[in-house]
């Protein structure tokens, strides 16, 4: 789906060359299909051409007048000024893919100022090791086919679910700052190992594969996590004793708690970007 397709990045940090990384290593693209630009860094587009051998331009007008399909990878603070430098080159023959957190697909349309096929993603930081969890959602102006090959594009770094817009709140909460959430209870793991005399390397060998077994557990039965965290526990047992301590201190309680404090501060970002006007 993507043989004959260009595809011009318009940003250069960390999301992008995950991207990039992920398509060339399942061969989806030629390095000769995608161009990068950046405009205020030579040397990280320097960094990128010799890396993986892509096309580089300072001019993001350049990189869209090649492209089929453009990739909004710059800071959403950057958004109004970003696609000022590119809406004039643009028809609705590009598909343009944002990755801006908080920007809704009608705030993107609206600065394009036509009618233009928007598709937003929110992976997350997991991409870099292509194991990203991405949830996909699209504009007015879009259809199946665009879908499909936004579809095709974030598979090459993971998973890929379509959501309605309305729930993209949800998954920045859930997904999107998910992998921060395990890496916070694997920080405390790893204090309680060293107090209790483990090895650095051990302690963090022995809760990694723990976290990646109980994540492919998941992922291969029907059971609940209610169902699989009982089958650990034994009648005066050390697993009930630290679920003892843990429902004292209400842990899943104020874990939701937080949790929806992300997705409300979603909401509030994206409030605050109704209109390109404010």
């Amino acid at each position: 789906m993507l043989e004959n397709k260009t595809l011009a990045f318009i940003g250069a940090g960390s999301m992008a060359e995950s991207i990039i990384g992920g398509l060339l290593s399942e061969q989806l693209v030629s390095p000769e299909q995608i161009v990068v630009t950046n405009k205020s860094q030579q040397q990280r587009l320097d960094e990128l051409q010799k890396r993986y051998d892509v096309q580089t331009t300072s001019s993001n007008k350049a990189a869209v007048e090649k492209a089929d399909i453009v990739i909004l990878a710059f800071k959403p603070k950057h958004a109004a000024e970003g696609i000022s430098t590119i809406k004039g080159s643009t028809t609705d023959k590009h598909l343009i893919i944002s990755v801006l957190a908080g920007l809704s697909t009608g705030y993107i349309e609206q600065l394009f100022e036509k009618e233009t096929p928007v598709i937003r993603a929110m992976p997350n930081t997991s991409s870099k090791v292509n194991a990203s969890a991405t949830a996909l959602c699209k504009g007015y102006y879009t259809n199946a086919y665009h879908l499909d090959m936004s579809s095709v594009l974030f598979q090459a770094i993971g998973t890929v679910t379509t959501i309605e817009e309305s729930k993209m709140d949800a998954v920045t909460g859930i997904s999107g700052s998910g992998p921060a959430y395990f890496y916070y209870l694997v920080e405390a793991m790893q204090t309680a190992a060293t107090e209790a005399g483990l090895p650095d390397k051990e302690a963090k060998e022995l809760i990694v594969q723990t976290l990646h077994g109980a994540a492919k557990r998941l992922q291969q039965t029907e059971k609940t996590p209610h169902d699989l965290y009982q089958e650990v526990m034994s009648p005066g047992g050390t697993t009930e004793a630290a679920f003892t301590l843990f429902k004292h201190h209400r842990l899943q309680e104020h874990f939701q708690e937080g949790i929806q404090e992300a997705i409300n501060r979603s909401k509030e970002l994206g409030a605050s970007t109704k209109s390109p006007l404010t």
